[in-house]
């Protein structure tokens, strides 16, 4: 599977929001975003009104990055929420949330979801008690995550969390033993756990075209 290799900053300029793709780099004043935030290209400051479809589209395009998928990958997720019982944009949201990679970035472990998805690969992480070196994953309620036993690995992780836990929270559907480095998913999380400016409704239109 291709995987992306541009300029991560130029994916949060053309979204116009700041998704901190980049780690640390997205806090400073460094950041491409913070300098320059239009979308790229000589015509990235023109005020051109969109049209519903490109809406619809960049709104599709900016949670996908958010959350690290590809294409078809997004849209198996969107088929998956649309066959589940409740209202297929919130259901959609929740399952994006419940990846592995995102429940791993959630829980500091990681300063991206990038580095989640690597340190899940390598098997850096359990779902109880059981390495599961999948990022998508997902995690169910009352589910454990916890950090592999590799002296190496829980070192680097407990040093990420001191460090992030001065820039962020984490969510209140996740619990952490910071010591222990062992979470659980106490209950499936809302839309207002994500703190992201969604409007997942735009993402079911273009997907009910």
């Amino acid at each position: 599977m291709g995987r992306y290799t541009g300029p991560k900053c130029k994916l949060c300029r053309r979204e116009g929001l700041k998704m901190f793709l980049k780690g640390d780099r997205c806090a400073t004043e460094k950041c491409p975003f913070t300098k320059r935030p239009f979308a790229p290209g000589q015509h990235g400051k023109s005020q051109k009104k969109p049209s519903n479809y490109a809406v619809q589209l960049r709104e599709k395009q900016k949670v996908k990055r958010i959350y690290g998928l590809f294409e078809q990958q997004f849209r198996v997720m969107f088929q998956r929420a649309a066959k589940a019982k409740g209202v297929t944009g919130r259901t959609l949201l929740q399952l994006l949330e419940r990846r592995l990679d995102n429940v791993v970035f959630r829980l500091l472990f990681a300063v991206s979801r990038n580095q989640a998805r690597q340190l899940v690969r390598h098997g850096g992480v359990l779902v109880n008690g059981h390495k599961v070196n999948i990022p998508s994953c997902i995690i169910k309620q009352h589910d454990k995550i916890s950090v592999s036993k590799d002296e190496a690995i829980r070192k680097i992780v407990k040093a990420m969390v001191e460090k992030i836990s001065k820039e962020r929270s984490i969510p209140e559907w996740l619990t952490l033993d910071k010591e222990a480095l062992v979470a659980e998913a106490v209950r499936l999380p809302e839309k207002e756990d994500s703190q992201l400016p969604i409007n997942e409704q735009l993402i079911v239109e273009l997907y009910s075209k």
